[in-house]
């Protein structure tokens, strides 16, 4: 059978989503409800993908100051930020010493407002050579001591939060080789190397194989296993990586990549997909039959807020203004809870 007919197959119907829905707006957005209202003693984190776009786009700083009055608004007090990927679209001048560190990262999400590590993947734009290498001065930049720019390696692996962790985080370099036939595929500026790629793997069945502490597992990198969006579904993390995700039982995979927000799940898949690409660049348009794939896609710039307790994650998608579109919980059994 072809992957493109077991995916559909597999994708429960978008009438999972909209069955959940019926009390949201016509326009299909709300406030934070009353019930949903940040609870005592959870942590939380803000995320975004495709967002280094320059300030001659005016989405990235849009969604940024989208991002500054949400927290505001909710008296939150993120402890981590998740950047996922394309942090850099068109030339980083300098290098590690460029500008736009300044202008597109530190003073765009302040540290006045977002006091914690933002914990970055390697986007196929990062790996633009324009003309040094963006990753490499990505790498450098999270050596200095004075950044919140946290980046240790093109994989690693950390706790959150930092004291007392409830989830275990996987950060993952999804730049590998498609099998198709896009001229990035025999490019080395936007990807591993095959050894690379097979070093990664080699690492992320040994991570994977270690006893879980936390109640949660998360596995973040910019492209997505599956996706809605126009680069469609990846064949070689579907065969390389999503095997693993459904022996290991991860709860959640964080991805960019597409410029949309999007939640997909399968049916009897222990993984939900969780797509937070409008962080800034132009956006997508879906591929037609995302109409039958769900539960919950929008063509539209935000960001993405998840909470974390012990018991349960709730995960929210977020407008530039600051409206939640879709929500959701998942337990550490699994279970998935559509909240708007």
């Amino acid at each position: 059978m072809a992957i493109e007919d077991l995916t559909r197959r597999r994708f429960l119907r978008q009438s999972f989503a909209f069955s959940a829905a019926a009390a949201l707006t016509p326009l299909g957005v709300m406030a934070l409800p009353a019930h949903q209202q940040p609870q005592p003693g959870a942590s939380h984190i803000l995320m975004l993908g495709d967002w280094g776009r320059d300030t001659k786009d005016r989405a990235q700083p849009l969604v940024a100051q989208g991002m500054i009055d949400y927290t505001r608004k909710h008296n939150l007090s993120p402890q981590a930020l998740l950047m996922l990927g394309d942090n850099w679209y068109d030339a980083l001048p300098g290098g590690v010493d460029s500008p736009r560190w300044q202008t597109g990262f530190e003073e765009m999400y302040p540290k006045a407002v977002f006091n914690c590590p933002a914990y970055a993947i390697p986007g196929n734009h990062d790996y633009q050579r324009m003309p040094e290498s963006k990753v490499a001065a990505e790498l450098e930049y999270a050596r200095r001591s004075n950044t919140r720019w946290t980046m240790p390696s093109l994989w690693y692996r950390f706790g959150f939060p930092e004291k007392d962790p409830q989830i275990t985080f996987i950060a993952l370099d999804s730049n590998v080789f498609h099998e198709n036939s896009k001229a990035e595929k025999n490019n080395y500026d936007f990807t591993l190397t095959p050894e690379q790629q097979a070093q990664q793997l080699t690492w992320l069945q040994a991570e994977l194989e270690k006893p879980l502490t936390t109640p949660f597992l998360i596995v973040m990198a910019h492209h997505p296993v599956f996706s809605n969006g126009p680069h469609g579904d990846h064949k070689v993390l579907i065969r390389d990586w999503d095997p693993l995700l459904r022996k290991h039982n991860v709860h959640l995979y964080l991805a960019g990549h597409d410029h949309d927000l999007q939640h997909l799940e399968f049916d009897a898949h222990p993984t939900s997909f969780f797509l937070s690409g409008g962080g800034g660049a132009d956006l997508y348009d879906f591929r037609a039959e995302a109409a039958g794939r769900g539960p919950w896609v929008q063509k539209v710039h935000g960001f993405s807020h998840m909470e974390v307790t012990p018991a349960a994650l709730t995960l929210r998608h977020v407008d530039a203004d600051g409206n939640i579109v879709h929500a959701f919980t998942k337990t550490p059994a699994g279970k998935v809870t559509i909240t708007t």
